[in-house]
């Protein structure tokens, strides 16, 4: 009798159970914070693979390390920085923009927007012919938003927006893919490398006043990495393995004005909304001193062919080195996996010497309490 009159009733029985299958059936990117990527071929995660461009990374070994070890539409043996920064904040993999499957419940874990190729101006990498240039990626962002707006409403989506994380990787293939591409160049004709630098940090200004606008509030910024010390530039300028000094000159110039412009705009907007990351100087510790951190070499490349595997693409009939982990370059230009681990480890609890005013660790604990 004891037993039986201690029993819930059916009802509450039943009422327990609905909840439980409600909880269940809230998905977890719901709650997760969004996370939207803008940018080039460091942080492209695939949208490139649905135009016609040569600036693509969709046949083997690209993604010989991925889980899937199946070529992806990224620039790495496997994940990329927007992939390990997603793991960090407890979010899925953003999806490309371009991806058929970025659709439904799946919208509210954001949307990568970069294209391989891309910089912060419009005339940069037009001999990749098919890229998603900046004003375009910034259209798309806006429509990424009416989206999301049919879907969850229009406040709704305004939070979604205003909460999420932003990462954007711009000016690289400002140097290497436009000013330094050829002899005599057009921009390089028409600026000096101490003229372009202050008119490629004012055409950014335009992009990330945009951003604000369509509704970004926690802006990563990340500055150039140190463009002369890539095994493509050791192939083509160097004798010796010594980085070349003209384009490590302009990411030395570059870098600290963007940190200046960041300032600015912070100022202006009385909120800290952009954070710099001081990249070059993340990868300067494991180009100067690579046994540290792991790696046999940070002057060839695991991919490629010539010196210093500089050379061309990474393809199925390049040398390929058999243990990436011990590379800090997978392929002429971008960063291995292990290598882009390191970055996104600095990007969560660096010093002010790499984050500045924050690192993205204390950036999730303030926003926590909001």
């Amino acid at each position: 009798m004891m037993a039986s009159s201690s029993a819930p009733p059916i009802a509450s029985v039943w009422l327990i159970l609905s909840l439980f299958m409600a909880l269940g059936s809230v998905s977890p990117q719901a709650e997760a914070r969004a996370f939207f990527v803008f940018g080039d071929s460091l942080v492209d995660n695939g949208n490139n693979n649905y135009l016609l461009t040569t600036a693509r990374a969709d046949s083997p070994p690209y993604g010989i390390d991925y889980p899937t070890h199946q070529p992806t539409g990224r620039f790495s043996n496997g994940l990329n920085i927007p992939d390990i920064i997603s793991q960090r904040i407890g979010s899925e993999p953003t999806l490309p923009y371009l991806s058929p499957e970025l659709t439904g419940q799946k919208l509210l874990v954001g949307a990568n927007f970069a294209s391989a190729g891309i910089g912060i101006l419009n005339d940069t990498g037009v001999q990749f012919v098919n890229i998603i240039h900046m004003p375009l990626q910034l259209e798309y962002f806006r429509r990424y938003q009416q989206r999301l707006s049919a879907l969850v409403g229009v406040q709704k989506a305004k939070q979604v927006v205003n909460q999420a994380l932003v990462l954007i990787t711009l000016g690289g293939n400002d140097f290497v893919n436009n000013y330094y591409l050829v002899p005599f160049s057009a921009r390089s004709r028409q600026f000096s490398i101490p003229d372009y630098i202050p008119f490629l940090i004012s055409e950014y200004r335009k992009i990330l006043q945009t951003l604000y606008k369509y509704g970004a509030r926690r802006v990563l910024v990340t500055g150039t990495g140190p463009l002369g010390c890539v095994p493509a530039e050791l192939a083509m300028r160097s004798r010796n393995g010594e980085c070349s000094a003209e384009l490590q000159r302009a990411a030395a110039l570059f870098n600290p004005q963007l940190v200046q412009m960041l300032n600015g705009l912070n100022s202006e907007l009385g909120s800290d909304v952009f954070v710099g990351a001081n990249t070059m100087g993340m990868q300067n510790d494991f180009i100067n001193n690579p046994r540290a951190f792991g790696f046999v070499t940070s002057k060839i490349a695991c991919c490629g062919q010539g010196p210093y595997n500089g050379i061309g693409l990474c393809t199925g009939a390049s040398n390929l080195c058999p243990n990436r982990d011990l590379y800090a370059f997978w392929d002429p230009f971008h960063p291995s996996e292990k290598a882009n681990r390191l970055i996104v480890e600095t990007l969560m609890t660096g010093s002010t010497k790499y984050m500045y005013p924050m690192n993205l660790s204390t950036i999730m604990a303030l926003d926590s309490k909001i």
